[in-house]
């Protein structure tokens, strides 16, 4: 037996319960992995509420991404064995004791990162990645505006933007974390709380816009986005508020702008071997330079995601939150 958490019905973070799970058997060419540190993401709030769209065939239980020791790999497995340590994106069920990922979704843990560090990477790098790399083609000289410096995707993104040579703006809701943000290698931290994005954007960039931004808000901020792209812009759009919106189409044409959406969890499996196959390529060694750090807030035991849950959803958070097993030492 092996341990888990699990909640049987949709509600506040009291619902999660470490509970004994069976043993989970990797595939052919999936690994079991002895988790020793898990990241909590926003995307986990949303399916503990009842409010997240699962992918079908996804394993049970929350938890996307983890780091630990391959415990044993599947028949086909040639690329990994028993006892490498490494951290992983998964599409469910990386809050436990023990988790299977498919191999093509394993990284190795650079080098100086503690399991915890590790742990809080797979998810915030593949979606930076995939989004600002691979969607905007984002490049040195260029300008990106980033916003929500205060989650564990802005903090990474806003680093990562940074180490190619781009221009960095961004936004967050309060100065503690504008201040990180600037620390972080921002050029313009923007509180939205007092000040308008739009107008700081384009003055920062001399009136032209940014070449790409990357949105966790949504519908209410698509408007005031399309405002700050430059020509050949890209605006990426990868959670918040969803649903109708109203925008003039003229904004995007005279623009030659585009508008992406995507979620990391329901990508098929080849894309997202794609996608770390270009962080372990691109990303990873700006992680083992030091250019980029794990930014983790507070990590709480496995036990205690109920916590961690509460800590996120209150917002003041910069960076990410991890969950810690018994295995992590």
């Amino acid at each position: 037996m092996s341990s888990a958490i699990r909640f049987s019905h949709p509600g506040p973070p009291d619902v999660l319960r470490l509970v004994p799970v069976e043993r989970p058997e990797p595939g052919p060419r999936e690994v079991r992995i002895d988790v020793a540190a898990a990241g909590v993401n926003n995307a986990d709030l949303l399916e503990r509420r009842g409010h997240y769209p699962v992918p079908p065939n996804a394993p049970s239980g929350l938890g996307l991404e983890v780091a630990g020791t391959i415990g044993a790999v599947g028949r086909d497995v040639t690329e990994w064995r028993p006892g490498d340590r490494v951290c992983a994106l998964v599409a469910g069920g990386g809050y436990a004791e023990e988790t299977v990922a498919p191999a093509a979704q394993v990284m190795p843990i650079p080098a100086g990162l503690s399991m915890v560090e590790a742990a809080a990477l797979p998810e915030v790098a593949c979606t930076v990645y995939s989004n600002l790399a691979m969607i905007a083609g984002l490049k040195a000289g260029q300008a990106v505006l980033i916003h929500g410096a205060g989650g564990g995707i802005g903090s990474f993104a806003i680093q990562w933007a940074t180490a190619i040579g781009a221009r960095v703006i961004t936004t967050a809701g309060s100065e503690a974390k504008t201040r990180a943000a600037l620390e972080l290698g921002a050029v313009e931290a923007v509180n939205y709380r007092t000040d308008d994005f739009v107008s700081a954007t384009l003055a920062a960039t001399d009136g032209r816009g940014v070449d790409a931004i990357l949105d966790v808000v949504g519908t209410t901020y698509l408007r005031r986005n399309l405002e700050c792209l430059a020509h050949d812009g890209h605006l990426v759009v990868i959670g918040g508020a969803l649903g109708p919106v109203t925008f003039d189409l003229g904004e995007l044409l005279s623009r030659r702008a585009s508008i992406s959406a995507t979620l990391l969890r329901g990508r098929p499996a080849h894309q997202k071997a794609a996608i770390v196959a270009g962080v372990i390529r691109d990303v990873l060694p700006l992680v083992e330079s030091g250019e980029i750090r794990a930014v983790v807030d507070t990590v709480f035991p496995l036990a205690e995601a109920d916590r961690a849950h509460e800590l996120l959803e209150s917002g003041r958070t910069v960076g990410k939150v991890v969950l810690e097993t018994d295995h992590h030492h």
